[in-house]
């Protein structure tokens, strides 16, 4: 069974691709062309997922959390996400849209982290990533 970029979803991956928000372009300009050393895909799908970036030789999957994303039944989809994500044997790292605007740097790093170290668990304790707060990751 296929599981990487599955045909039915590719319509949608595309649309994604060409309705990419802010955040998405932002980080996108220090993933692509292989600036991290390692290649990145935006809008990859996994079973039923669209990832916003995933790196095939690492199995790291990078996702940008919205405000939409900060409610009780979003959170249940993300952690089920997560699960399944992790299941097939990827790392999840998600970041919330204003880390990639206040601390793009800080971001970047955390990506280039795990991509130097692929034995890291994509479930650190929330880094200092923006001034005077903590970063959302897991």
């Amino acid at each position: 069974m296929r599981l990487h970029n599955i045909k039915k979803l590719y319509k949608h991956r595309k649309k994604l691709r060409n309705q990419s928000t802010l955040a998405e372009i932002r980080l996108w300009y220090y993933l692509k062309k292989s600036k991290l050393g390692v290649k990145f895909r935006r809008q990859h799908s996994v079973g039923p997922y669209i990832l916003d970036f995933y790196c095939s030789k690492y199995k790291l999957a990078v996702e940008l959390d919205g405000s939409s994303h900060d409610f009780e039944q979003a959170y249940s989809r993300d952690t089920a996400r997560t699960k399944y994500l992790e299941d097939q044997g990827l790392i999840v790292l998600r970041f919330e849209n204003r880390l990639v605007f206040e601390n793009i740097q800080g971001v970047v790093d955390m990506i280039s982290l795990h991509c130097n170290h692929p034995g890291l668990s994509g479930h650190p304790s929330y880094p200092p990533l923006a001034a005077g707060g903590e970063g959302k990751l897991q």
